[in-house]
């Protein structure tokens, strides 16, 4: 049975051009040595499935033979080896990558992204969990995802872990840094022996290119700096994200904010995300537009959208990156009401930028953001409020302020608590959703359709607690009043001038 299953992979590895005929019986021998098999029967029936299935199969035979734990982690250490098999070493993928790229810098993310599916990096089969759908609002079709592709740790593996502390060393230098491709694992650190990378140069800087093993839209990539620094949004970055646009024109590439509540989960490793995906906020309405005698190049653009957003449009690069830098550094030691830029020495004020290129020019979004916390909004007054937090708490990053939700796993369960409750059944409903399932169970219709766009409009509130220009007539007045006193300074100060402390 188990032959059949090896064989198996060995067939995959041909079909999903991860190996060559020329390879199965090395690839064969190699998965052998890893099971401690040393024989072989040659099955007469080759059954046809896809390489996580059969990872799987594999994977409980090992357990079965005490040759792994039957915890996640050492399942997935154990997995990850044995595709290591099958993926050519990272000079072979960077020179097959480069070669397409010289011809068709579509044909070069395809491969790579179609190599990290085959080789089980991407995750296929556990992001297939995930619950995902699309909802209409005020500001367009926006997605809906719950996050159910990392699987919940085994209570033995969190006992283990306080038992059996990670061990004390520097390698690799984090979660994203260089040294995870191929690494092995350990404790708290996930296996990467099938990881590749690839290496760019962006604002002539080291840069590597990689997919999210976990990925939320489609080509979910990651930009990562070669050196281990904490991230900064200043000039080099906008430059950085519009070379990358430059170079591969069929992706968008966006970063995180650069400081806690409004930033990512990974502030201490300058990195960005990109990917092959049309969100919401591409198509978001114009609001208003604005010119800068300056930058007469550049078109200036405020959007309807639940955050704060200006849009620079441009076949200047260079001026789209000044600009920027100008307008972050206005934003920087802006204040208005509730808007305060420093506690002391502590800032409070940055951007969210995204980059893509679109109908022959260059985009670049800049969104406001603003971290203070109150009294009455400890998580962040720009944050997701209170009343959201039920659906809601955790941080609006880059993907969710474009326009997509990562909401967390809890959900599958709670909501269908609420659906059945809202269907009449005697259920309990989890006590933070209690009065906003009985305010649904007033509405008339699908309970299932009535739960999702409920969903979604807790998100939308959510974004635009985020925003520090509300989308109402007051909101909009201070934006305004915003872009004006902006474009009053640029067009004062010397052409070219910084006005942030940090351009690296």
């Amino acid at each position: 049975m188990i032959d059949a299953t090896i064989e198996a992979l060995v067939e995959a590895g041909i079909r999903e051009e991860l190996i060559t005929e020329q390879d199965r019986i090395y690839s064969r021998n190699r998965v052998l040595a890893r099971l401690n098999k040393l024989d072989f029967d040659k099955p007469t029936f080759v059954p046809r499935d896809s390489i996580p299935n059969l990872l799987d199969t594999l994977t409980e035979y090992a357990v079965e033979s005490g040759l792994v734990e039957n915890l996640l982690e050492e399942k997935d250490r154990f997995m990850a080896e044995v595709m290591d098999v099958f993926v050519s070493k990272p000079s072979e993928v960077t020179h097959t990558f480069n070669a397409l790229r010289v011809v068709d810098v579509e044909a070069a993310t395809s491969f790579f992204y179609k190599m990290s599916q085959a080789s089980n990096y991407i995750q296929t089969k556990r992001i297939a969990n995930n619950i995902t759908y699309k909802a209409p609002t005020r500001y367009g079709t926006l997605d809906i995802t719950i996050n159910l592709s990392k699987p919940e740790k085994d209570p033995r593996e969190i006992a283990r872990a306080r038992l059996q502390p990670a061990p004390e060393t520097n390698y690799p230098t984090g979660l994203l840094a260089i040294e995870n491709e191929g690494y092995g694992g350990h404790l708290k650190h996930p296996a990467r022996a099938n990881h590749r990378i690839i290496p760019l140069t962006l604002g002539g800087e080291e840069w590597s290119f990689q997919y999210s093993p976990y990925l939320y839209y489609n080509e979910h990539s990651i930009l990562l700096s070669n050196e281990v620094r904490d991230m900064v949004i200043d000039r080099s970055a906008f430059e950085r994200l519009l070379d990358f646009v430059g170079q591969f024109p069929h992706y968008f590439a966006g970063s995180n904010a650069d400081l806690p509540i409004v930033g990512g989960s990974i502030l201490t490793h300058d990195h960005y995300q990109a990917g092959r995906y049309r969100f919401a906020m591409d198509d978001a309405n114009v609001v208003a537009t604005y010119r800068s005698d300056r930058y007469d190049q550049v078109d200036i653009e405020t959007l309807e959208w639940p955050l704060s957003v200006v849009r620079l449009r441009s076949t200047q690069r260079e001026q789209l990156a000044m600009l920027a830098n100008q307008l972050l550094g206005h934003w920087q030691n802006y204040e208005d009401g509730d808007i305060v830029p420093y506690t002391g020495a502590v800032r409070h004020n940055t951007v969210t930028p995204i980059a893509r290129r679109r109908d022959g020019r260059y985009e670049l979004d800049l969104v406001l953001r603003n971290n203070r916390t109150s009294e009455a909004h400890p998580d962040g007054i720009f944050h997701p409020h209170a009343d959201v937090h039920h659906i809601k708490r955790e941080n609006i990053g880059l993907i969710e302020v474009m326009g997509l939700a990562v909401l967390p796993a809890r959900l599958k369960t709670e909501l269908e608590q609420v659906v059945r409750f809202i269907e009449g059944e005697d259920v309990e409903v989890a006590d933070m959703h209690k009065a906003w399932a009985e305010e649904l169970k007033t509405k008339s219709g699908d309970a299932r359709v009535i739960v999702d766009q409920a969903v979604v409009d807790k998100f939308v509130k959510g974004l635009e607690d985020a925003g520090v220009f509300k989308q109402t007539v007051e909101g909009q007045e201070r934006f305004t009043a915003f872009m004006s006193s902006f474009l009053s300074h640029v067009d004062k100060v010397e052409y070219g001038a910084s006005t942030t402390g940090s351009n690296r």
